[in-house]
């Protein structure tokens, strides 16, 4: 413990390397996954604080781990995040009138029980597991100790109502349709590409044709006409798929990807630089090599391409052309490993730094004034930056597996500096009595938002299981939550969006509320 207490960089070290062995430790398949890293840094510091040791970590290193976290989950939600902003602000507006219902709760309750507002302020800080509102309540000894009565709770609930939520992920129906790839024997006279195309929608991409059902297999153009006795292929999600099916012929025993003698088709990694950001479109590849994108793999997710999907950094897409130009578009793509493993530090480092600027600027409300911080703040650039891709010629997106790894790294890093915060301060609140009380009032406000949001979410708001564990998250503004349910999901991007879409709305509220419960006195 000596050792520790005197070397904080081996004391991170060994919290996380621990914490994450018990945290793949997977009973009836139920793990704490990266929470654990948070648990095992709060019981190493009691323990060292038992034995007058004081085992703590600078807290610079807790806010390098946190803006890694906020800016990297803010990267990997944003293609999705605006486009479910449009639909779901009211979802947000929701969530606010949660947090401030909570608030009055704990104000009443805490009243009734004797404890003072500074206290009120801590205890609803940690029990909805918001490390900036204990800031924003002045960070008193009164306020850090209602904080850490109420943590540990309050992320083990969260966690297990995570859980309950992807137990119903199965029965999602908001999931990224299944793709598949299908060849067609054509028993319809006469119908043009194009017209097939538009009457079937951007849920299939028609790839192939053998005409006549003998002979070469060439490219599909939509300037070429389908006719019976010819041969398609074709890939799309199953319900577009056999809706052609029945529209214009069978499926057929043939599987034209297998001739490749004259069209074949290939994965090729986008790491080119300058066409990150741009369209599927704007690749320009029919023009140039006679060539046709006809899926996108983004991470764990197999995507269907259209002319205006935006590239990232790292994206496999599968191109069918002539074999002996798949390597023209190989060399014109990139087709580098480096693709998937990029940091791109030009964004990492700008964005993050224009992320803690915005997070440094107050807004009056009242009386009162509140910031983003440097979480809220990050997380927005990052939200920005993953949306657009590239500013002029600079791509400022990041890989998906870059990202992903950045962020998992970034809220270790938080996650053992947050247990270490409120392990030395839970055996002074045990010592003086106060945890039963404090732990009580925490329990009645976790359980009252956590509560409110999955049934708001799942029954209202008819949010899917997968969707739900991010929303619950962001709602409790609790990165161990994002964490776990990624790591369930495969980082599933419903998880990133649903937690990004609640969590500026409840952090602003949340750093409010908790201003006005410790001016609220005794």
């Amino acid at each position: 413990m000596k050792l520790l207490a005197d070397n904080p960089l081996i004391f991170l070290a060994l919290v996380i390397g621990l914490g994450a062995a018990i945290g793949s430790i997977s009973i009836r398949k139920v793990s704490l996954g990266p929470a654990a890293v948070l648990f095992t840094a709060l019981g190493i510091t009691a323990w060292g604080s038992s034995m007058g040791l004081e085992l703590v970590l600078p807290d610079v290193i807790g806010s390098i781990g946190l803006v890694l976290f906020a800016f990297t989950t803010g990267m990997l939600a944003g293609p999705g995040f605006f486009a479910a902003l449009r639909r779901s602000w009211p979802a947000m507006l929701a969530i606010a009138g949660v947090v401030v219902a909570t608030g009055v709760i704990g104000l009443f309750v805490g009243r009734a029980m004797g404890i003072e507002g500074e206290t009120i302020a801590g205890a609803f800080a940690g029990a909805l597991t918001n490390t900036p509102s204990l800031a924003a309540a002045g960070g008193t000894p009164a306020a850090t100790v209602g904080y850490a009565s109420t943590y540990v709770f309050a992320t083990g609930w969260t966690l297990f109502l995570a859980v309950l939520a992807l137990r119903s992920a199965h029965k999602d129906v908001d999931a990224p349709p299944t793709l598949e790839d299908c060849t067609i024997d054509v028993f319809k006279q006469s119908i043009s590409v194009a017209a097939l195309q538009e009457q079937f929608g951007p849920d299939l991409i028609l790839t192939r044709i053998r005409p006549g059902g003998r002979g070469p297999v060439v490219a599909l153009t939509d300037e070429m006409t389908v006719r019976a006795g010819d041969q398609i292929a074709l890939v799309g999600t199953q319900v577009a798929v056999n809706a052609l099916v029945a529209a214009i012929g069978q499926r057929s025993a043939d599987d034209l990807r297998q001739d490749q003698t004259s069209l074949a088709y290939r994965r090729i990694i986008v790491s080119r630089h300058d066409l990150v950001g741009r369209t599927v479109g704007e690749l320009g590849l029919t023009e140039r090599f006679g060539a046709k994108v006809v899926r996108l793999r983004r991470g764990d997710i197999d995507l269907l391409p259209t002319s205006d999907t935006l590239l990232q950094l790292g994206d496999r897409l599968r191109i069918v052309g002539q074999p002996d130009r798949l390597g023209e578009v190989s060399d014109y793509v990139g087709d580098s490993s480096r693709g998937l493993t990029e940091l791109t530090p030009v964004a990492l480092g700008l964005g993050i730094a224009a992320g803690l600027a915005i997070g440094l600027i107050t807004f009056p409300l009242g009386s009162l004034t509140f910031s983003l911080g440097a979480a809220g703040g990050t997380l927005l650039t990052g939200l920005v930056l993953g949306k657009v891709g590239r500013v002029g010629r600079i791509p400022v997106s990041m890989p998906q597996t870059s990202a992903s790894v950045v962020s998992e790294l970034g809220l270790f890093i938080f996650l053992a500096y947050a247990g270490t915060k409120a392990g030395s301060l839970i055996l002074h609140a045990i010592e003086t009595g106060e945890v039963t009380r404090d732990a009580l009032l925490g329990v009645v406000m976790t359980m009252f938002l956590t509560v409110a949001t999955y049934l708001l979410m799942k029954y209202v708001w008819k949010s899917g299981g997968t969707r739900l564990a991010g929303l619950i998250g962001g709602a409790q503004t609790n990165p161990a939550v994002l964490s776990f349910a990624n790591a369930k999901t495969r980082h599933d991007p419903r998880v990133a969006v649903g937690y990004a879409l609640l969590y500026p709305a409840a952090m602003i509220a949340k750093i409010l509320m908790a201003q006005i419960l410790a001016a609220s006195g005794g």
